[in-house]
């Protein structure tokens, strides 16, 4: 049996929960043309727990953050990490979390054209919140990795666990989401200046709007917010499958879709535009129930109409074959796209492997523009990893980097290992 929940308010750690089961007889197409590669281990020391997206330089150095590990110690556990590593996937620079400065970099990096680096820590900065873990922090590392916290939540009014991945505008500004806390304690919109004001931009209600807005928020070319709230829509906050919406820059928010189930349930990944400006994401449940619960998650596209409404289609059901070995349970994003058309994500379930704690360990998979699902690498919960959380990010040889949260050195945190990122070469 295995399940599955992102952390939301009330749970200071996120949690995983759904059951799975068998659906289809089809067998999966797994690549083999493609080659994984391991770039780095993780050991605690240096990491722990890789759950954000990478960001890649032009020279291609990745960065990235570790959830735990480190030399910083946040109570019994270590307070997460930030890292560069080279292209090779030798350790440039570490940057240890010590609770002050923050504690559980849930989210990855976004890098500006200085070198900069940019994040959030769901907790820490001090105040009195998560059970005194701290409310959580906006930061911002050098090219050498010295922090400066820009920002310190308080809880309410303001936000509490901002476990998103940033957007940065020209000016400087950065915005993201807290996944509770705000002025209504169901989560909120912000935007930090670059020294360090606070604004809260909106405060979800629990209705139609939604509530806890995990995920963060991407930006279009006249400032408008697109993101993602966990729950909520149609039914308050304990039985609404979440919706997708969209801020603009009056501060009116707008609901594109609301999720019914079958049409996927619980969004948890950031969003991904198109050049037509379509929207792309996942939900880790609803679809087919082959997997059991509300369903083993989907691939959705919303596409604006003329008349200003969106429509949605779902692209893949996850759990349409047997086993599940098409993968289950997509998580946090983004998807990536590549000229042709392809989308490519990740999944912390499913797969052909059942080495992780008697379940499957995830898998990497491709859907072309026909909605035919390839599965690209299935994690063995050995040395390449397991529960691969994060989405996946593309360089112009069509290379694909990603991070799976555990396995990999099974000497560290046991039974599940520290985690490793990796390398995808078509």
């Amino acid at each position: 049996m295995q399940s599955k929940k992102p952390f939301s308010a009330g749970k200071p750690t996120f949690v995983i929960f759904i059951t799975l089961l068998l659906a289809s007889a089809i067998v999966p197409t797994q690549a083999h043309a493609q080659k994984f590669k391991l770039l780095h281990t993780f050991h605690g020391p240096n990491g722990n727990g890789p759950v954000g997206v990478l960001n890649r330089d032009s020279a291609g150095n990745l960065y990235g953050t570790t959830s735990n590990g480190g030399v910083g110690k946040c109570g019994k556990i270590n307070c997460g990490t930030a890292f560069k590593l080279d292209k090779t996937g030798r350790q440039s620079w570490l940057h240890s979390f010590k609770g002050g400065n923050g504690n559980d970099p849930f989210a990855g990096l976004r890098r500006d054209s200085a070198g900069n680096l940019y994040g959030t820590t769901a907790f820490g900065g001090g105040t009195r919140c998560n059970n005194s873990l701290g409310c959580g922090t906006v930061f911002k590392l050098d090219a050498l990795g010295k922090e400066t916290v820009l920002y310190k939540f308080t809880g309410q009014p303001d936000g509490n666990i901002p476990a998103s991945l940033l957007v940065r505008d020209s000016e400087g500004n950065l915005y993201g989401t807290t996944g509770s806390g705000g002025a209504n304690d169901l989560g909120s919109i912000f935007k930090v200046a670059k020294t360090g004001e606070e604004t809260v931009l909106y405060n979800f209600t629990g209705g139609s709007d939604g509530c806890f807005p995990e995920a963060g928020v991407i930006r279009d070319a006249v400032g408008n917010l697109y993101g993602v709230a966990f729950q909520g829509g149609v039914g308050f906050c304990n039985s609404g499958y979440g919706v997708v919406y969209e801020l603009d820059t009056a501060g009116t928010l707008t609901v594109l879709h609301s999720f019914g189930g079958g049409d996927g349930a619980y969004p948890v990944s950031v969003l991904l535009f198109d050049q037509a400006g379509n929207l792309y994401g996942t939900t880790e449940e609803g679809g087919n129930s082959n997997c059991g619960g509300t369903g083993c998650g989907v691939v959705f596209e919303l596409s604006p109409q003329s008349d200003g409404t969106w429509t949605e289609a779902v692209l893949y059901e996850f759990c349409s074959v047997s086993g599940c070995t098409d993968g289950e349970g997509p998580q946090f994003g983004p998807l990536v796209r590549d000229p042709a058309g392809n989308i490519y994500g990740t999944t912390i379930f499913g797969g052909a492997f059942r080495n992780c704690n008697g379940g499957t360990c995830g898998v990497v998979f491709k859907l072309d523009s026909a909605g035919k699902e390839t599965v690209i690498h299935s994690f063995t919960g050995g040395a390449d990893g397991a529960d691969p959380r994060a989405g996946l990010i593309r360089d112009a040889a069509g290379n694909l980097y990603g991070t799976a949260q555990t396995s990999g050195d099974n000497a560290c945190n046991p039974p599940s290992g520290c985690g490793t990122v990796f390398k995808i070469v078509p």
